[in-house]
């Protein structure tokens, strides 16, 4: 097996089979992750839960990666890269299909933290799998390939997994994804070329997470990601409920489709651009994330629900292309063992918001109202908007800009 480090010799053209097959992981653990808030209604009915209760299947699965994304990361920092991420998700694979066979909600919950904890390890190596696998100068576009995985779960395999909830059960759902997981399992064992970490073979010691967060810029980046993502899931793990308090409740489907398309055309503009006009995009994306969940907080006109799940989209597709690479790029500066640690730590974060979100979410849900939740990620979005906007100098740079 040949081992492809990041070297000036690469290829100017885009490896897109290999690119493409990490997107489909990446769509794969996106969607096993937020496909219960399209079926929640099944799940609880199912297993003779509240909705909240239902609801906690994302956060425990969010849990799952973020108590155990560094960890592991360090663990197997001397591990080839190839071999771990088919690990990892051989692991998810099995944890998936105990979801879809869990005869009680205990054994769902277990499942769940259990395919958490394997796709944080995955997520933890895919970015920078595909940032190495890229040529030189085109490292945010690559990122942005794979990530189209997290758009596409949204448009396609959220909705899919809705309809089929809805006329076959919430168990068939799951199970389509064990399948699905099978057929990328070969696709990236034949397609993805072999890397090893460079921090497995770095004379200098691992850098830590506090050394990694004193990086200039890496810090600011992962305060949206705790903030962004926090103010999504709040709203985003309970948006049946919501659109049921809206009158739409037999278009759930129909709006996860719109949200899931605008997503798709967000990265779409964002992979054009991801690599020269970094702040212009987070800050736009930020923006109109605060726009549409303040307005699900002020009405619920349904013309205005549909409008502000479109802007939504448009978004939120963006976040996740933008803050995995501004990470890299803020990290890659002080090279890539830093690069590496940081989407660690991101990965850590991210996870941890969707699980503080989960549970956020669901108090507000059951303790005050559905409406509390939308203003609580409007409030969320309005503060990711401003750290962007304050942290001009190392945050969210254009990729060929130099440190200063």
């Amino acid at each position: 097996m040949t081992t492809t480090t990041a070297s000036p010799t690469r290829r100017d053209a885009l490896p897109w089979s290999a690119l493409l097959a990490l997107g489909t992981a990446v769509f794969i653990t996106s969607l096993t992750e937020t496909l219960p808030a399209g079926v929640l209604p099944q799940m609880s009915s199912s297993l003779g839960v509240s909705s909240g209760a239902a609801g906690q299947t994302v956060t425990v699965y969010a849990t799952g990666t973020a108590l155990t994304a560094i960890p592991l990361a360090a663990a197997t920092a001397g591990v080839r890269r190839k071999p771990l991420l088919l690990a990892a998700m051989t692991v998810f694979l099995v944890a998936n299909t105990l979801t879809a066979a869990a005869s009680g909600y205990a054994v769902l919950l277990v499942s769940r933290f259990l395919a958490g904890v394997a796709a944080g390890l995955a997520w933890a190596v895919l970015a920078g799998y595909a940032r190495r696998i890229a040529p030189a100068g085109q490292e945010g576009r690559a990122i942005a390939i794979a990530m189209t995985g997290i758009p596409l779960a949204l448009s396609l395999g959220v909705p899919a997994g809705t309809l089929i909830g809805q006329q076959i059960g919430w168990r068939v759902s799951f199970a389509a994804i064990s399948v699905t997981t099978l057929a990328v399992l070969g696709w990236i064992t034949s397609s993805v070329p072999a890397i090893s970490r460079p921090s497995a073979t770095a004379e200098e010691p691992k850098p830590t997470t506090r050394q990694t967060l004193r990086v200039p810029g890496v810090t600011a980046v992962m305060v949206v990601v705790v903030t962004l993502v926090l103010g999504h899931t709040v709203i985003y793990a309970y948006i049946a409920p919501y659109l049921r308090h809206a009158g739409l409740g037999t278009a759930v489907d129909a709006i996860l489709l719109a949200f899931g398309i605008a997503c798709l055309v967000s990265i779409w503009c964002t992979s054009r651009h991801i690599d020269s006009r970094p702040r212009e995009l987070a800050l736009t994306a930020a923006a109109l994330f605060t726009i549409a969940t303040a307005a699900f907080a002020a009405t619920t006109a349904q013309a205005v629900v549909w409008v502000a799940a479109v802007a939504w989209g448009l978004g939120w597709g963006a976040a996740p292309t933008l803050l995995q690479t501004a990470a890299a790029h803020a990290g890659i500066r002080r090279g890539p063992a830093i690069a590496d640690t940081a989407q660690a730590i991101l990965v850590t974060l991210w996870n941890a918001a969707m699980a503080l979100g989960g549970i956020i979410g669901g108090l507000l849900l059951q303790q005050v109202s559905i409406t509390a939740d939308a203003v609580t990620a409007a409030g969320l979005g309005l503060l990711s908007l401003a750290v962007i906007a304050l942290t001009r100098q190392h945050a969210f740079a254009p990729t060929d800009q130099e440190a200063p």
